[in-house]
């Protein structure tokens, strides 16, 4: 009902004052990048389908039988495209389209995002946009502490070996530690043959074995563990409780050495194939973090996640993908593509993150055609599919590329955290469901026959 009359709800003073706030960061955002020597340049809505990592929506094109028209995930190509044409710095508050599943931090369908490219750049300069325009933003509409540049950076690998997430709240002190070499010859079978992970809790007061259970719960329920081992250790240095029968004096010792733990501290272990140990480990983290309320109060922890991987393993097809953004400028450039393990290949790729949420995304783009061409070989595309569905970018590339990079803000997630909200919804207009419907205007819905057949259209649906 709220969403269906949402013309009456944004008379509530609460989401009324979001709505202006997002007005004014935005008038704050554009006289920012003007003063920074950024040109603002609006690109294409009806664009071209690109992979870029999620679903497409298609518009039928009625002037041109079976043929459609995408809307875009992102300015992509077009923004270097611009600096092709010799425009030094672009920007625009752009729509994004992206046909995946909703979640809170996303808004279902559409987003907005500070897209900006810099030609004749590296990635320290793209940080230095970032490190000088963000926070001024945020300093300027809010009155809790916030991170000044430069930025800690994170590589990806570090990241997920830490935090087991590659967006990690600073603001939770746990740190995730290995300890799979002081179990390489356990005889306890859960641990055997397995990545090990260890996270440390100094506890104020004693954990009742109901903490134990519940953590445990969550861990296999919402998780997807096999299970939560853990263990005590207490003011006398000695470990019970959970699992310390199987983990042996020296063990103990390596554990303490390698996660600084401190006596009267709770130790939760989880075991699995590495990336599912890291995955279900920062799930604890962040789980622990909010039951404990470790995480640090007012204040706004900025990181940049560095050096993602250029490509990754997709299981279901068999095949490599990749892994941030197709248009990466691969970290030692084609002799990288020519002689190393596609996946050992790192990019130029990063992300700002804020207080747990992917904040900005952007890479050192690849401007030279023949290395992009390799790029996409190695995910499975021919050349002639990288002409044909990239051509304008490969035929203007022929004509003398400046190097480039840029990045992308979400501008409604910036909002989001300056509103300190928990879901989009509140800080957006006129926001759809969480089914990405919107109830106001009934949208998506059935059209007429005519239509359809104005872009030769036939529905095959089961009825």
């Amino acid at each position: 009902m709220r969403l269906e009359y949402r013309f009456l709800e944004l008379r509530n003073e609460h989401i009324h004052k979001n709505i202006l706030l997002r007005s004014n960061i935005m008038k704050t955002l554009r006289n920012k990048m003007e003063e920074l020597g950024f040109t603002e340049v609006q690109t294409p809505i009806l664009a071209n389908s690109s992979p870029e990592g999620a679903r497409d929506f298609l518009v039928p094109s009625r002037l041109h039988p079976g043929e459609f028209y995408a809307l875009p995930q992102a300015p992509q190509q077009f923004k270097q495209l611009l600096m092709v044409s010799g425009f030094n710095k672009y920007y625009q508050i752009a729509p994004c389209f992206r046909d995946e599943d909703p979640r809170a931090d996303r808004a279902p369908g559409e987003f907005y995002q500070l897209d900006f490219e810099m030609s004749f750049a590296t990635q320290e300069d793209v940080f230095k946009v970032l490190e000088e325009v963000v926070p001024e933003v945020f300093s300027k509409f809010t009155n809790w502490k916030v991170d000044k540049g430069p930025f800690i950076r994170i590589p990806y690998r570090e990241a997920m070996e830490k935090y087991g997430i590659d967006k990690p709240d600073l603001r939770n002190p746990l740190i995730i530690n290995d300890v799979t070499k002081v179990f390489e010859n356990t005889d306890f079978n859960a641990f055997k043959g397995k990545a090990v992970k260890v996270i440390a809790v100094e506890m104020k007061e004693e954990f009742p074995r109901k903490f134990f259970d519940s953590m445990s719960e969550f861990a296999v329920n919402e998780l997807g563990a096999k299970g939560l081992a853990w263990a005590k250790l207490d003011n006398e240095n000695t470990l019970n409780g959970g699992i310390s029968k199987f983990i042996s004096d020296a063990q103990k010792e390596e554990i303490i050495d390698i996660a600084k733990v401190k006596n009267n501290s709770a130790l939760f272990f989880i075991a699995d194939e590495l990336e599912i140990a890291q995955k279900i480990a920062g799930g604890v983290r962040i789980e622990l973090g909010k039951r404990l309320d470790l995480l640090e109060k007012d204040v706004y922890r900025f990181c940049l996640i560095v050096d993602f991987p250029m490509y990754e393993y997709n299981e279901d097809e068999e095949k490599i993908d990749f892994n941030h953004n197709p248009f990466s400028m691969p970290q030692g450039g084609m002799e990288a593509l020519n002689t190393m393990n596609p996946l050992d290949i790192l990019a130029y790729q990063y992300d700002l993150v804020c207080n747990g949420y992917e904040m900005a995304s952007g890479a050192v783009r690849n401007h030279d055609p023949e290395l992009m061409v390799k790029a996409f070989e190695i995910a499975g595309y021919k050349r002639e599919d990288v002409e044909e569905r990239f051509g304008a970018l490969f035929n203007a590339f022929q004509y003398g590329t400046p190097p480039h990079a840029g990045a992308a803000p979400g501008l409604d997630r910036m909002v989001m955290l300056i509103a300190n909200e928990e879901n989009l919804r509140q800080v957006i207009a006129f926001p759809k469901n969480k089914k990405a419907r919107d109830l106001l205007m009934r949208s998506p819905s059935k059209v007429s026959k005519e239509q359809l057949k104005d872009v030769h259209i036939k529905l095959d649906i089961d009825k």
